[in-house]
């Protein structure tokens, strides 16, 4: 582009804060981290219970993990102001919730980007957690979460299927044994050619019993609307869709 042109250096919109109502105020390059401090742009000064105007009473830190940037973990240290009602005396804080749930540990931005790293880059919760420096319980607690919230409680993800896939995966490794779920994927798209199969559900266990039960829990019309399954050789798949949509889906395709 030869007449491109170059706005100044942003590190809020590099940072990608702005999208979080944060604004960046400065940074910290350790050797294995970079610390970003900010503050929240909104003021947030009026009571929430009496609509009286608040009074300062200092701040607090409210630190949260972020997406990596510069192949290093980013942490930020997020100044959160508190006030004191002048009316009935009731005190809070700044509302963070644009940056993340109130508890969380980890910011909506990097929620997006672990959950974009396990299924589209396909990462380990452990390489997650390592790039985002937290613990992998955190991780992992965080990337289900945020996987209901998107993809699960999305009240439309049933629309329009009628070609779907289904195939075993393990969730985790432990010494016990193999923790198992069976995962049913949307191939509307994918038949169509108009974009990328897309996840349906993830259902603890492996078993024809696991895919039945999930096949009865769907309405009559939407399983008249399936007329495609695709699956590998697992028997237990294929009776479990000709028990529950017996004569209403036209073939099964094993998948290689």
């Amino acid at each position: 582009m030869p007449n491109a042109t170059f706005d100044d250096c942003d590190l809020t919109k590099f940072c990608r804060l702005d999208e979080l109502g944060l604004e960046a105020l400065g940074q910290r390059l350790e050797p294995g981290r970079a610390v970003l401090a900010c503050r929240v742009v909104d003021p947030d000064d009026w009571c929430h219970r009496c609509g009286s105007r608040g009074t300062p009473r200092g701040t607090v830190i409210r630190r949260l993990a972020h997406e990596p940037l510069g192949f290093r973990p980013t942490t930020l240290h997020i100044t959160v102001r508190r006030y004191r009602c002048d009316g009935c005396a009731h005190v809070w804080r700044q509302d963070t919730t644009a940056a993340a749930e109130p508890k969380a540990k980890v910011s909506r931005r990097a929620l997006r980007w672990a959950l974009e790293a396990l299924v589209m880059q396909h990462l380990t919760v452990a390489r997650i957690a390592e790039a985002l420096g937290v613990r992998w319980n955190t991780a992992n607690d965080a990337v289900l979460a945020e996987g209901k919230r998107v993809l699960i409680d999305d009240p439309t993800r049933f629309d329009g299927v009628t070609a779907i896939g289904v195939d075993e995966h393990v969730w985790r490794h432990t010494r016990r044994g193999d923790k198992y779920v069976t995962v049913i994927i949307d191939l509307t798209p994918l038949r169509a050619g108009t974009g990328p199969a897309r996840l349906l559900d993830m259902v603890e266990g492996r078993s024809k019993k696991v895919f039945k039960t999930w096949l009865a829990e769907r309405d009559q019309d939407w399983q008249d609307g399936i007329d495609v399954v695709a699956m590998d050789g697992f028997t237990g798949f294929k009776t479990a869709a000709e028990d529950e949509v017996p004569r209403r889906w036209r073939s099964w395709i094993p998948s290689t």
